[in-house]
């Protein structure tokens, strides 16, 4: 949704700009609202990686300029000032959103400052497209979602699949009653992002050109440990950085069946595999979901059960599929009158085949999920996985990550409160505190 322009007579305006300074000089910039059919000044939390593929489709759109970019790595802006030359180049986010006026920022950095950052440039009134998972902590999820309602700013979360085709037939066949109502639902990623090993005793020299302070963000200190320990790619394995694979995949894998059953908030969640270490996640989890019956389900409750690295749903289960092999990463739908089989990523399968050998798929079409951000900034049409759908995901998806925590126990979770009213022990893994100068309004 586009911010509306503000119509307001001379000396309103400058008694309303003036007041507004004294109060939150950040967001006098963003009193005018640039026309909904208009350029779109657009900046990049992050050059390299995720953040350089999804900074690349966004500038693809027509109406986009790229501005800036802001990382604490030198050495991964060089495609940046290549390509965009005119564009600024910081290592601080936060001096961006200070020094420049932009429409919209991509949120494409390490999972712990996913949401600092995201909440800045909401803040700011600024539509945010934020990397999955959208944060790395639940309260944090909760509140970048009420605060884009509150703001009506477009979002999006980074499940691009979910603009998909394949996501989105396997939705639709699901909505239209093909296989029934669904009983029980199973996902899975063979991704080990855990770390069973011993941490390195030992401190390395910070490479050049990278900011450690900065990288650190809302983290606490520590010294820099090289090899691949943290940066560039490995602290997804790392507690206070990442989410493990449950956080890197569940947001995209859990996607077409959080929406295709048109899920809440669980009812409970129990981890049937190991707990982390002290500093890294464990890897071939199993966790168990409750959620409450939906029109797409059977009455009652509905399990959905997550598995990551070597650990796959049981052997009952995969006798359902007629000798169909597991695919790499994906989810198995059990419905009353069928089977579904949801690839990551690839047309889903319905069985039993002879039911379905002459079902003739419906045409679902395709949507750019990136444009689809910058479409809605301008007023045409919404985002898919704005934060209103992503943000109540991703609060589920992270609520396996406080699981793994507290091994083969049932934790019953209270959504409205943020708590888990069994288990008080594990309320303190809901908000993370930020160290100090690192304070972020609204978090």
């Amino acid at each position: 949704m586009a911010i509306p322009t503000l119509r307001l007579p001379r000396r309103a305006f400058l008694r309303t700009a003036a007041t507004a300074a004294f109060a939150a000089p950040f967001i006098t910039r963003d009193l005018i609202a640039r026309p909904p059919s208009g350029e779109v000044l657009h900046a990049s939390f992050g050059a390299g990686g995720m953040a350089w593929a999804d900074l690349n489709e966004i500038a693809g759109h027509k109406s986009v300029r790229v501005v800036a970019v802001a990382d604490v790595d030198a050495s991964r802006t060089a495609e940046f000032r290549k390509k965009f030359p005119q564009a600024k180049v910081y290592a601080d986010y936060r001096e961006l959103l200070d020094k420049e006026k932009i429409d919209s920022v991509n949120v494409s950095t390490p999972d712990h400052m996913h949401a600092p950052q995201g909440m800045a440039a909401l803040q700011r009134g600024i539509h945010v497209y934020g990397q999955k998972p959208l944060t790395h902590g639940i309260y944090e999820s909760r509140r970048l979602t009420e605060v884009a309602r509150e703001k009506k700013l477009v979002t999006q979360m980074g499940i691009q699949i979910h603009s998909a085709t394949e996501y989105r037939l396997a939705t639709r066949l699901v909505q239209d009653g093909v296989i029934g109502k669904i009983r029980a639902a199973h996902t899975w990623s063979s991704k080990e992002w855990g770390d069973n090993g011993a941490m390195p005793d030992r401190t390395d020299p910070v490479p050049e050109g990278l900011n450690w302070d900065l990288w650190l963000g809302v983290s606490s200190s520590r010294p820099f440990i090289g090899q691949g320990w943290y940066h560039p790619g490995n602290w997804r394995r790392r507690l206070d950085f990442g989410t493990g694979t449950f956080g890197d995949m569940g947001c995209h894998i859990f996607d077409p069946v959080f929406s295709a059953l048109q899920l809440t908030a669980p009812l409970s969640v129990k981890s049937l595999g190991a707990a982390p270490s002290a500093h890294s996640w464990a890897t071939n989890a199993i966790i168990e979901y409750i959620f409450p019956a939906t029109p797409q389900t059977v009455p009652g409750k509905i399990p959905v059960t997550w598995y990551d690295g070597n650990k796959r749903p049981p052997a009952d289960v995969v006798a359902l599929l007629e000798g169909t092999p597991l695919p790499d990463q994906g989810s198995i739908l059990i419905g009353t009158d069928g089977i579904l089989i949801i690839p990551h990523v690839a047309r889903p399968i319905l069985l039993p085949a002879k039911k379905y050998a002459d079902f003739k798929f419906p045409d679902v079409g395709s949507a750019n999920h990136w444009h689809e951000f910058v479409d809605a900034i301008q007023g045409k049409g919404k985002t898919s996985a704005g934060f209103d759908y992503s943000g109540p995901l991703t609060e589920s998806i992270l609520l396996g990550s406080v699981a793994t925590r507290f091994p083969n126990t049932l934790l019953d979770w209270d959504a409205a409160a943020l708590r888990f009213p069994n288990v008080p022990e594990a309320n303190r893994h809901v908000r993370r505190r930020y160290r100090a100068g690192w304070e972020t309004a609204g978090l």
